[in-house]
């Protein structure tokens, strides 16, 4: 019954997430790229851990000519499935070496909080830089040491989502943190009919402290690190924040 993350889930993940706000999300990426002056029109565009690729499906229908990587091929079976014709590739976030430079690179929904290490995180966020066109941004989301601890008010979230053959998924997802690792961990519980699975994941937060000397040692010089969906400033009761970081145009 128990399996390696992103592997099981990968077949109900859209079912039981039906309600992310993708379009919101893509929506205020967009307009911090277009504000700064990026030309979107047919511009190269990765996600970063694309998952079955809901956020990459906004970015495409924005215009943008997208390419999906992800490290599970479970999840890539289901984006392929899900958007034929666009290119998605299997690939580790620390390691990924492709042979195009982007405009704009994504990785959203806390994806970059399942590397568990900041040297991890670091390795991560130079690629990105690797991968950028001069001028491009990189656009993320991570979740706080606070949101890594306070996950979900009671610390659980259960309910059945329906499935598009007409049969209903249920999930009981409990989260505890574990104050000696200093990791977030979420067991996600399904049942599938006569089929059951769990999955154990696990996250460390990054506050924006921990985050803007990872940033400059990738290469990024400029960057800002706001809360969702003002571009405020984070304080110390954010749980999640967003970073824009921009590759230095050359001279």
């Amino acid at each position: 019954m128990q399996r390696p993350p992103f592997t099981a889930l990968a077949a109900v993940y859209d079912a039981i997430m039906a309600d992310v706000e993708y379009d919101h999300w893509a929506d205020f990426v967009l307009t911090y790229a277009r504000d700064g002056r990026m030309e979107l029109a047919c511009a190269r565009a990765l996600d970063l851990a694309c998952g079955t690729g809901g956020f990459t499906r906004q970015l495409l229908q924005a215009g943008l000519s997208v390419t999906g990587l992800d490290g599970s091929p479970d999840m890539l079976r289901e984006a392929r499935r899900r958007l034929p014709g666009v290119p998605f590739v299997e690939g580790d976030l620390r390691t990924f070496a492709l042979p195009e430079r982007f405009a704009l690179i994504t990785c959203v929904f806390d994806s970059l909080n399942n590397l568990l290490t900041p040297e991890d995180l670091g390795a991560a966020l130079r690629q990105a830089w690797i991968h950028l066109e001069p001028g491009g941004l990189l656009a993320f989301d991570v979740n706080t040491r606070l949101g890594v601890r306070e996950l979900w008010e009671g610390d659980a979230v259960e309910g059945l989502a329906p499935l598009p053959g007409g049969e209903e998924v249920h999930y009981h997802w409990s989260h505890h943190y574990d104050a000696e690792a200093d990791l977030g961990v979420v067991q996600a519980f399904c049942r599938l009919g006569e089929q059951e699975f769990v999955e154990t994941h696990r996250e460390r937060g990054y506050d924006p402290q921990d985050l803007a000397p990872l940033l400059r040692s990738a290469g990024f010089p400029r960057f800002e690190i706001v809360e969702y969906p003002d571009y405020a400033e984070p304080t110390p009761d954010t749980a999640r924040v967003w970073v824009f970081a921009w590759k230095e145009s050359e001279t």
